[in-house]
């Protein structure tokens, strides 16, 4: 096997994938999933086929009134920007506010960290836009720091 044209050939082939991928990804296109995070929209993601960029994952994740994501124990490096809605997020144990137009950040640490989000409305969701770093290709799912579903959402 010759390596370089082994790289030539992968090139011509991505370009091909690249060329074909839609450049807008229509809201109404993507259908919500139930999973233990709650209930999330993605758009971007590993397993979608055909994305012009392979580097994010992006998805909206919804709170119903009073509700709360599952907890999870992952890497950091996310950001959430707070569409709509008011709450908070606990990160390693720290209360954070927010509302809508915020931007939280979750940040990197050697061995991840741990976080939950949490609606403070009672009558009205959240829906939060959440976007990472895609290297589950270069550092698998774990990222260097473990990827664990602590708490089911409710």
């Amino acid at each position: 096997m010759n390596l370089y044209r082994a790289t030539l050939r992968a090139r011509d082939r991505q370009r091909r994938e690249k060329a074909r991928a839609p450049l807008v990804v229509r809201g109404e296109a993507r259908p919500w999933e139930r999973n233990p995070q709650g209930l999330m929209k993605w758009y971007l993601h590993p397993a979608i086929p055909l994305r012009a960029l392979s580097n994010l994952t992006v998805w909206v994740q919804e709170l119903p009134p009073g509700g709360r994501s599952g907890k999870q124990k992952v890497q950091g490096g996310g950001v959430v920007f707070i569409w709509k809605g008011r709450g908070r997020t606990v990160i390693d144990g720290v209360s954070h506010a927010w509302r809508a137009e915020s931007l939280l950040q979750l940040p990197v640490r050697p061995g991840g960290i741990v976080f939950q989000h949490f609606n403070g409305d009672k009558k009205r969701g959240a829906l939060l836009v959440c976007a990472e770093p895609d290297h589950q290709g270069l550092l698998g799912v774990d990222l260097g720091s473990g990827f664990e579903q602590l708490e089911d959402a409710e």
